[in-house]
């Protein structure tokens, strides 16, 4: 089976680093964007199984990206991140964890889309 990728996408740096660091040290290799624009040509470049995404960012936010995720990449998992409780993130969304992320929770969550893939 082909080892995950994940990329993190966030505007909040310290954030970022932290939660990439605590992933990639559970062996799950993941790579962070700052923003939208950065992130789409990540995706291009790298591929990654699941997209970790806050909604709310300057430039293209959460759901804009989201939506050309699922347009060119379909076969890739959006899990969003959000410190603002739960919305309505619809149906094209995986799944969504409310910050501050649980690491334990966030990683079987990674493990249950990868399962399905």
């Amino acid at each position: 089976m082909e080892q995950i990728r994940v990329l993190l996408v966030d505007d909040e740096e310290e954030f970022t680093s932290a939660l990439a660091e605590r992933l990639n040290m559970r062996g799950i290799p993941t790579l962070t964007s700052s923003g939208g624009e950065e992130a789409l040509k990540m995706i291009e470049a790298c591929h990654p199984h699941v997209v970790l995404l806050d909604m709310m960012m300057p430039g293209l936010g959460g759901k804009e990206i989201q939506a050309r995720i699922r347009l060119n990449h379909p076969d890739i998992s959006v899990i969003f991140l959000t410190g603002h409780g739960a919305t309505e993130f619809g149906p094209e969304c995986n799944d969504y964890l409310i910050k501050p992320v649980n690491i334990g929770e966030l990683i079987r969550k990674i493990q249950s889309i990868s399962k399905k893939d």
